[in-house]
């Protein structure tokens, strides 16, 4: 496997963030007097990063306040956020033992998320999920975010990637359309974040434990 390139998504995907973005979500929402949500809502808001996700929060709590407000908003959000990265995320079952097959395999890895780079790295170290990786990239690492497919381009060169075949495994539409812009194949999580079944979404594959990732791209 040494001239294939996995790329992952992390929330949703290798990680599940969502209890802790729930908390700082409502943290922040509290702080606005707003209205808390649940983390059924939560979820099906992540997927855009932290400024879209407190955005939605608010619109759906009763609607975006002025400009100024909104940064004040972010920056508390973002301070909360960084202090509470891994309080309840952990990875999904079955993904530290892939990854160690795949690494075993000499498979290049690597991340490529819309959520900032600065809760994205420290997260990944926190979990002792970052020796795995080559890159990781962020929604905020270069000038386009997925669904663009330089994000994944961008985030193969970081990686040293040089021909071969690649693969982007994600649980959201913007990884399917990152991966399908990039011309490679994608494979969809079907316990990850997205309000639309992944399987309306078109994806190439399908996996519904990570214990099916190793010999599904060894069988590719």
């Amino acid at each position: 496997m040494q001239d294939i390139a996995i790329i992952f998504d992390l929330d949703g995907t290798l990680v599940d963030t969502a209890p802790d973005i729930h908390d700082t979500l409502n943290h922040t929402l509290r702080l606005a007097g707003r209205a808390t949500l649940d983390l059924a809502q939560v979820r099906d808001l992540i997927g855009q990063g932290a400024r879209a996700l407190l955005q939605k929060g608010l619109i759906v709590t009763g609607g975006m306040p002025e400009s100024e407000k909104f940064e004040e908003l972010v920056t508390i959000f973002f301070d909360y956020y960084l202090s509470h990265l891994s309080d309840r995320s952990r990875p999904f079952d079955g993904v530290v033992a892939a990854l160690e097959a795949f690494q075993a395999e000499g498979a290049r890895m690597g991340v490529c998320t819309n959520k900032s780079i600065q809760f994205a790295t420290p997260l990944l170290e926190n979990l002792d999920l970052s020796r795995f990786f080559s890159a990781t990239t962020g929604g905020d690492s270069f000038a386009v975010k997925k669904p663009d497919a330089g994000h994944i381009t961008g985030t193969l060169d970081l990686m040293g990637h040089n021909g071969g075949r690649a693969f982007m495994i994600g649980d959201s539409i913007n990884d399917i359309l990152a991966a399908r812009n990039a011309g490679i194949p994608s494979v969809a999580v079907s316990f990850g974040y997205t309000e639309t079944p992944v399987h309306e979404l078109g994806p190439d594959h399908i996996i519904d434990h990570f214990n099916e990732l190793f010999p599904l791209i060894k069988s590719l």
